[in-house]
């Protein structure tokens, strides 16, 4: 669907991260009119066509060594797509990061962009109970590691550990769209693709121009076993973050492959519909977020009311859990 001399996207997924983008990608890619780039979620507009940041949060090191930063690499991932495929990659952080957006908007201004933005505080405890299964977060109490965000930051570690600023959705879409035609972007909430998967993915094709009525279904999202606080999680958990310093030192293959067996036993045990995150936590939480849902809606023209009540719809697990 783009210039084939020059191979680069026609969209992006943006974000949020733990908003669904990672299930909208998939359900997206098996669409016959896409191309989806190898890896989903390059990051390459994180850089600026040198190495990413040296970030130093717990496996950090050892994940950045995925990131494509190099344009004539970036380009090669979507030199293979036919001329009639719209060209697809799917980063989350794009969303989030100020200069992230600006150079999408001045080197693609005619790419298609797709925001998935979630309740607040439920992305943020989804966010941190992926960090926690996966044995990287130490801190055990979600709302505890939520306020070390600032001395996290100024230790350097990545964006994903950013719980609150992440889920600043009105700030970001205040800027993308000061410097994007907003007739280029679509935002969506998570729960359209919880709750009405069909209807929304044909909205998502219109959009982004391709034949609606071929992919139906959303698969489930990445959501990991949660495993609770005790001696095996503590244990292996540290076992895990000394193995993502080492695997830092090596191709990134490797370490996934030598971590399986230890996240299968970490996670051995644990419950797929998370525990609710308690009402009194949420609605201390949501405070951060009140003015910013006021300018989100202001942006969106959408009301988001219902981010302001002190009950959480939960996780997608949950939900379908619940449904009659």
């Amino acid at each position: 669907m783009g210039d084939l001399t020059t191979p680069r996207p026609d969209a992006l997924l943006i974000g949020a991260p733990k908003a669904g983008t990672s299930a909208l990608h998939a359900a997206l890619a098996v669409h016959p009119q896409v191309f989806s780039s190898r890896p989903k979620e390059p990051k390459y507009f994180m850089c600026a066509d040198a190495p990413p940041p040296a970030y130093r949060g717990p496996g950090d090191a050892h994940s950045q060594r995925e990131w494509i930063w190099r344009r004539e690499d970036y380009e090669k991932l979507f030199a293979p797509a036919r001329g009639d495929q719209l060209r697809l990659e799917s980063t989350p952080f794009y969303l989030y990061l100020r200069n992230a957006r600006r150079r999408i908007t001045e080197e693609l201004p005619d790419a298609r962009l797709v925001a998935v933005i979630r309740d607040p505080v439920d992305r943020a405890y989804s966010n941190w109970m992926h960090l926690w299964s996966d044995g990287l977060e130490p801190v055990s109490d979600f709302v505890d590691a939520f306020g070390r965000e600032q001395e996290r930051m100024a230790a350097g570690w990545a964006p994903f550990w950013h719980y609150r600023r992440l889920g600043m959705y009105g700030a970001q879409l205040d800027d993308l769209y000061r410097h994007a035609d907003p007739a280029n972007i679509l935002v969506l909430r998570y729960g359209e693709l919880v709750d009405r998967p069909a209807e929304t993915l044909d909205r998502v094709c219109v959009f982004l121009g391709l034949e609606p009525g071929i992919v139906t279904t959303i698969p489930r999202d990445n959501s990991k076993p949660y495993v609770a606080p005790g001696w095996r999680r503590d244990v292996g958990s540290r076992v895990v973050r000394a193995g993502a310093r080492a695997g830092a030192l090596t191709h990134p293959a490797v370490w996934r492959r030598a971590s399986r067996p230890l996240l299968s036993v970490l996670q051995r045990g644990g419950v797929a519909v998370r525990p609710k995150l308690d009402g009194t936590a949420r609605t201390a939480l949501i405070e951060h977020y009140l003015e910013d849902i006021d300018l989100l809606e202001k942006v969106t023209g959408q009301s988001f009311d219902d981010w302001r009540q002190p009950e959480s719809r939960g996780s997608f697990a949950s939900r379908v859990a619940g449904a009659p």
